[in-house]
């Protein structure tokens, strides 16, 4: 039997959204969690399609857009904090 990878169905208007502090990003998440597709990142952007900002206002959840979620800003986001291979060091035993 193949494993089949089910695959999320991102909608072509998706943003990029910031919140205040950890607190209301927590608090976002749950809210977003299984309402709407999204993706989140150690660097506190989270990626979110545009309906989902007045649900989140309506919920009374502070947060800035920080833009539309385009392919070059995605590229960008999975790589911050990669070590290139020349910079990184041996390790010692």
């Amino acid at each position: 039997m193949v494993a089949s990878h089910k695959r999320i169905a991102y909608s072509p208007d998706m943003v990029i959204v910031r919140f205040p502090d950890i607190e209301t990003r927590r608090k976002a998440l749950s809210f977003l969690l299984g309402r709407f597709p999204g993706k989140s990142w150690a660097t506190g952007e989270v990626m979110v399609p545009e309906q989902a900002l007045s649900h989140l206002a309506a919920e009374g959840i502070r947060f800035s857009v920080e833009g539309r979620a385009t392919y070059e800003r995605l590229a960008g986001s999975k790589s911050e904090g990669a070590v290139a291979v020349s910079d990184a060091k041996p390790a010692t035993a």
